[in-house]
């Protein structure tokens, strides 16, 4: 019987994690048409690796470039999710990108139903608390952040790592004075302000709890979901000590 075309995919991705190698995404990007393949790829990589059990992922990523553009969605592994100050020590990364982002943490559980009604401010509503979060970004794939677009998504939109900061209790902020300083090793402090990409951090929840609930779950009290770079993506290497600090809300670290 021959494979599917998200089994295939899948597959590659399953054996180079299993393998903690690279594969060539340009052979199977032909197989993958739109989103809701990558998707699908997700679901099936996370099945076999055994990510989530029968529960529902606890912890996401989520965003895009602009508010006119499509967001992309992932659920993360659990075991790379990791309690600031942390140490990466042998866990196994490709590359190691760096995004500053904020984490929001829903406050009460989610169905679909309700994700169907919400808007930007009911959903802001469900917010109960924030942290300061640095995303280490890794691929499976061979040419790495130049995979085609649906290759990365599949690959959890090139995910390798998440780091969360203290928690604190979620409070409206001008997000456009908002500050941001990364320091990787021994260069220079990278310093930005107001650059979140949306604009707003909670301005994606009502698209992502709509994904996270499109098949009838419910996502959890708890559940926590980190919104994107304010920084692009800054490269880090091994043994680098990588700081990320949003004044007023808090830091993370993670040793390389």
């Amino acid at each position: 019987m021959s494979l599917s075309r998200i089994e295939v995919v899948a597959g590659a991705l399953v054996r180079a994690r299993g393998e903690h190698v690279a594969c060539p995404a340009a052979e199977v990007a032909g197989l993958l048409t739109q989103a809701d393949d990558a998707y699908a790829v997700q679901q099936q990589v996370a099945q076999a690796l055994g990510w989530f059990g029968m529960a529902p992922p606890r912890y996401w990523k989520a965003g895009g470039p602009s508010r006119d553009a499509v967001l992309t969605h992932a659920p993360l592994p659990p075991r790379g999710v990791w309690p600031s100050p942390a140490t990466a020590g042998d866990w196994p990364f490709h590359m190691r990108g760096i995004e500053a982002e904020i984490a929001l943490r829903i406050g009460r559980d989610v169905d679909a139903a309700l994700a169907s009604a919400l808007d930007v401010d009911s959903a802001r509503a469900l917010i109960d608390a924030m942290a300061v979060s640095i995303e280490v970004v890794d691929s499976r794939w061979q040419e790495a952040i130049d995979a085609p677009a649906l290759c990365k998504l599949a690959d959890l939109q090139s995910h390798g790592a998440l780091v969360l900061g203290e928690w604190v209790p979620f409070v409206a902020r001008d997000w456009a004075a908002q500050a941001c300083e990364v320091r990787i090793g021994a260069r220079a402090t990278v310093m930005r302000r107001g650059t979140h990409s949306l604009g707003d951090p909670a301005w994606l929840l009502p698209v992502w709890l709509r994904h996270a609930t499109r098949h009838g779950e419910t996502v959890a009290a708890g559940t926590v979901v980190t919104t994107g770079t304010w920084v692009g993506i800054l490269e880090a290497g091994e043994g680098d000590l990588v700081t990320a600090e949003f004044p007023g809300i808090g830091h993370a670290s993670v040793q390389l």
